[in-house]
């Protein structure tokens, strides 16, 4: 029999095949990628990773009294979630990249034109449409670190010979989230409206699309040889 969180999968395996396409992931396995690349990441990661305690909250505030349960799972994610961006900030320090720059919105590091589409785009479709669409982000961000953070990580760090100091948010995601995806499959097989369905697989291959344009945008590589 059947589960939606199978059918997640296999509704948005095309659009994720074609984020996974996106060049910067065959860079960094060749050990391809420079520190201006690493950190114009690091940047995009912190534009989107600062919403997702607010968007977590915009959900749970939309969300009518029935799905409590749903709410439940939010307030854990919540208290997992809260306070990564600034482990992403703290990367970038490490790098010798200019934080309180990202902080701030400025110069370069301002977030990418896909990332304020991503972030807009799921802000309203909590406000205006279904919050439950909220979790095709989750299923996008915690299913790629589950399948391949981890050995982006451990490759950029034999690359660019960086101390886990500069990694904490891709390696701490690479396991964290491990425990992350048995507790959002559960959860997810638990959603039986089709109209919730349908929100969280349209959201997530929007997500997919969006995060990969971003992906693409990354400034290019250059083969950079550890010291």
């Amino acid at each position: 029999m059947s589960t939606f969180f199978a059918d997640l999968k296999q509704n948005t395996s095309l659009a994720q095949q074609e984020m996974l396409d996106a060049p910067i992931f065959e860079a960094c396995l060749r050990g391809e990628v420079n520190m201006d690349t690493y950190l114009s990441f690091l940047t995009q990661a912190y534009h989107h990773v600062k919403h997702t305690v607010p968007l977590l909250m915009a959900c749970g505030s939309r969300l009518p009294q029935e799905y409590e349960w749903v709410r439940e799972a939010l307030a854990e994610y919540i208290e997992e979630e809260y306070g990564h961006q600034e482990w992403i900030l703290n990367d970038i320090k490490a790098c010798g990249g200019n934080a309180e720059a990202v902080r701030a919105n400025l110069d370069n590091g301002k977030a990418s034109q896909a990332i304020e589409l991503m972030v807009s785009y799921l802000y309203h479709q909590i406000d205006r449409n279904n919050p439950m669409a909220l979790f095709g982000m989750v299923w996008v961000l915690e299913g790629t670190s589950v399948g391949i953070g981890g050995q982006i990580a451990n490759r950029l760090k034999e690359s660019l010979n960086l101390p886990n100091s500069a990694l904490s948010y891709l390696l701490s995601h690479s396991v964290l989230d491990q425990d992350h995806i048995s507790f959002f499959e559960n959860l997810m097989n638990k959603v039986t409206d089709p109209a919730d369905q349908q929100a969280v697989i349209d959201s997530a291959n929007m997500v997919f699309s969006l995060y990969g344009e971003m992906l693409k945008g990354l400034p290019s590589t250059t083969t950079i040889k550890a010291a």
